[in-house]
């Protein structure tokens, strides 16, 4: 939190800051208040903002939803320590979205209404895998949700100079309404709004920075090797991934986990059909490789030379104040001071609002939609009603959250993001793509398949370096890997295709059936139809 502070926070309020934040607050409420007109009594409406998103506002909603603060802020910050190895991070999620746009994307519009539980279970079993899939949406959530709320409330406390507690509260409260009021219609303006401001404000640091070395490239990358201490090593892979196996792993929990997140499969809903849907993505993709490559090769790079410059930016050890996390910020005062020290800050607010608006959607809607309309009323229920239980499940979602996040304050949440992708890519992912591609499914197989998948990857994240020895506070782990997606998730795929082989009820001999009138209607517009 002190980072924020680095430039003016810890001195008063900075006054650019605030006006921003509270900018963007008065034009998201306006928003909402639009959208809810809208949003009303129709579950279209509210779920799928009436499915009348075009590709092009619906990628840069994807992008405003996928851009995180910590996206922006953690791969800065792992470049400014470990170099090369960052493009890990930059380069995986870009291979997920290419997984989303060519098998995902076209069938899962073309199958799904509102959440995931639609598409998994369109073939299968519907009690049973709606309540698998709304269970793990909603563990994704709920750890996705407070990371991005203990940082929101960090972010707020040194704005405006309160507690912790209230600036959560602030946080929490604020994204309820867009959500309870104005759902996927104000969720996705907010979201496009911020991936705007972001895109904007990182061109911005990145021209800043290039002029700083009169745009020319290799004359920073030459400052940069001589400022950091692993001198010409910094362009060299191995900075922090130390082994091949951790590299794998990490890789391949941020390419599969992305493809399982609900939040940012249920945008794929919010279009007309198969076609926008995959322009979104083309959207996306496009978008965020833009500002990935901005962060990676100029931002990250510029702060390496500039940050260390400035000694007020470290404490008395010569640790940089708020940790390592918080160098795009320190460069940011360095750039245009406290005025711009003050825009980056409200950037990254409005996008931890973005985030967190885009999650609570998806949780209230796994609770109300695949829980409550499908499971408990088997469909049996009014869309007014069910808008309603959404609304009353967002209100609660947010309350829970909350809570969470301030019993969190002082609690090492690494290990959260990490989980996030951990469940996302050994359990959900699985279950969709084979409930899609493969006709030998079967609903027994997905449930104790995606699992196994499951408790294997939090027993294994449990017993590894992130749980083990960083929270738990032992000396050596007894698994030796952060992610574990290397090993659970095949795992998931083998238990899955083996009790599925396995199984000959009569339900099963059902799902194989069903296969044929799915793809259909899957993949009716594309000419690889089975």
């Amino acid at each position: 939190g002190a980072a924020f502070a680095a430039g003016g926070g810890a001195h008063g309020i900075n006054v650019t800051a605030v006006s921003l934040f509270i900018a963007f607050v008065a034009i998201t409420l306006v928003v909402t208040w639009r959208a809810a007109v809208h949003a009303s009594d129709s579950t279209d409406n509210f779920y799928a903002a009436g499915n009348r998103i075009g590709g092009f506002t619906n990628g840069l909603a994807i992008a405003g939803d996928f851009m995180s603060a910590a996206t922006f802020l953690g791969i800065s910050g792992l470049i400014f320590v470990g170099g090369f190895d960052g493009i890990v991070y930059m380069l995986s999620p870009l291979v997920g979205f290419g997984i989303m746009l060519f098998c995902m994307a076209e069938p899962f519009r073309n199958l799904g209404r509102f959440t995931l539980g639609d598409v998994a279970s369109y073939r299968l079993s519907e009690t049973p895998l709606r309540i698998f899939a709304a269970v793990t949406s909603l563990m994704v959530v709920i750890l996705y949700l407070v990371v991005q709320l203990v940082g929101a409330g960090t972010l707020v406390q040194v704005l405006f100079s309160i507690s912790y507690p209230k600036a959560v509260i602030i946080t929490g409260v604020l994204t309820t309404i867009y959500v309870s009021f104005g759902g996927m219609i104000a969720t996705t303006w907010v979201q496009v709004i911020k991936a705007v401001l972001m895109i904007t404000g990182i061109t911005y640091m990145s021209i800043a920075v290039m002029d700083h070395f009169e745009f020319d490239l290799s004359e920073m990358y030459g400052q940069a090797i001589a400022a950091h201490a692993r001198g010409a090593d910094l362009l060299l892979p191995g900075g922090f991934l130390k082994d091949p196996v951790s590299t794998i792993s990490l890789a391949l929990a941020l390419v599969i986990g992305f493809c399982g997140l609900p939040h940012l499969l249920m945008r794929l809903f919010t279009v007309p059909d198969g076609r926008q849907a995959r322009l979104s993505l083309v959207y996306a993709t496009g978008f965020i490789t833009y500002v990935f490559i901005l962060i990676f090769f100029i931002v990250a790079f510029g702060a390496i030379v500039l940050v260390p410059q400035y000694p007020e930016f470290y404490d008395a050890a010569g640790k940089l104040i708020g940790g390592n996390n918080m160098v795009a910020i320190h460069l940011s005062k360095v750039l245009g001071g406290n005025i711009f020290l003050g825009i980056i800050s409200a950037i990254c607010f409005a996008t931890i609002l973005a985030v967190v608006c885009g999650l609570m959607l998806a949780g209230a809607s796994a609770v109300s939609h695949d829980i409550y309309a499908r499971t408990i009323r088997r469909g049996h229920i009014s869309e007014k009603e069910e808008v309603l239980v959404t609304r009353i499940a967002t209100v609660l979602l947010g309350i829970a959250a909350i809570g969470l996040s301030i019993l969190f304050e002082r609690q090492n949440i690494a290990y959260m993001v990490s989980l996030v992708f951990v469940v996302s890519g050994s359990a959900s992912f699985p279950v969709l793509i084979l409930s899609l591609y493969w006709r030998n499914l079967t609903t027994r197989g997905a449930i104790w398949g995606g699992t196994i998948g499951l408790v294997v990857a939090i027993t294994l994240m449990v017993l590894g370096p992130t749980v083990w020895v960083d929270v738990l506070g032992n000396a050596h782990p007894i698994f030796p890997y952060k992610y574990p997606v290397l090993f659970s998730c095949p795992l998931a795929f083998v238990c899955i295709w083996l009790i599925s082989k396995l199984d000959r009820s009569e339900g099963a001999e059902h799902d194989r059936r069903k296969f044929d009138e799915m793809a259909r209607i899957a993949f009716k517009n594309v000419s690889h139809a089975r």
